[in-house]
């Protein structure tokens, strides 16, 4: 009876900490998605990682954005073309689950430019919607 519990408890427990890393993975693979797109010129493509919702919040560093298509507009007027955008990395220094529904990462974030690199940090927070992570809250100031 002991031996059963217990195998039902490191059982459980095993299928916790894979289902938690499958969706980090999730998570870090949009990540992943972004700064490949984004890399590539491809601003659409990297807005895909963020809930297409008016109720999506940007936070910067002067000011809140509001809902996906006010993002998407903000960052091809800061990022015409592919010059400006240069080459993006990340390195993500945390990534918590807060809920079954919820991630939190903390990163850094990378510029290569012609003119000059930029960098800085950010925090996001994931939701699964439809049985997929999207950034929901993106902090970058």
């Amino acid at each position: 009876m002991k031996k059963s519990i217990l195998f039902f408890i490191i059982t459980l427990l095993f299928i916790t900490v894979a289902a938690q890393s499958k969706d980090e993975l999730a998570v870090r693979a949009v990540l992943e998605t972004q700064r490949q797109a984004w890399n590539a010129g491809n601003i659409d493509q990297f807005m895909d990682g963020y809930w297409q919702s008016d109720s999506l919040m940007f936070i910067g560093a002067k000011r809140v954005t509001y809902g996906w298509t006010n993002s998407l507009n903000n960052y091809k007027k800061s990022y015409p073309d592919t010059a400006a955008m240069g080459k993006l990395d990340f390195d993500i220094q945390e990534a918590k689950r807060l809920s079954e529904m919820y991630f939190f990462v903390v990163g850094k974030w990378r510029l290569t430019l012609s003119k000059g690199n930029d960098s800085g940090y950010f925090s996001l927070l994931f939701k699964k919607i439809k049985n997929k992570w999207v950034i929901v809250v993106d902090h970058t100031p």
